[in-house]
């Protein structure tokens, strides 16, 4: 998980940066600034968290956890249901004005 700031263009870059070294180091998207990765067995694991040290970015934060794959096939996705927008819902008529 990460959280990186995005106010300016240097700063923005280094998240986009960050993210490209995510997907191509194989990690896949779980939520937005949530990746994960499979790693078998500590020593895989001990590689990636250096690995993901040397490119972190000089400002913001990157928290690792590690979970077995018992605790992973344990997670529960709860999902809402879609709202629906009614903002611009205005009915069948439309009034032109002149």
């Amino acid at each position: 998980m990460f959280d990186l700031p995005v106010a300016t263009r240097p700063e923005r870059k280094a998240y986009g940066e960050f993210r490209k070294f995510l997907v191509k180091d194989g990690y896949s998207m779980e939520q937005f600034s949530v990746y994960s990765r499979i790693a078998l067995g500590r020593d895989s694991v001990d590689t990636h968290i250096a690995r993901l040290k040397d490119n972190v970015p000089g400002a913001g934060s990157v928290t690792v956890m590690i979970l077995t794959e018992k605790q992973y096939e344990g997670r529960m996705v709860l999902l809402g249901r879609p709202k629906q927008n009614h903002s611009n819902d205005y009915g069948a008529q439309m009034t032109l004005f002149f």
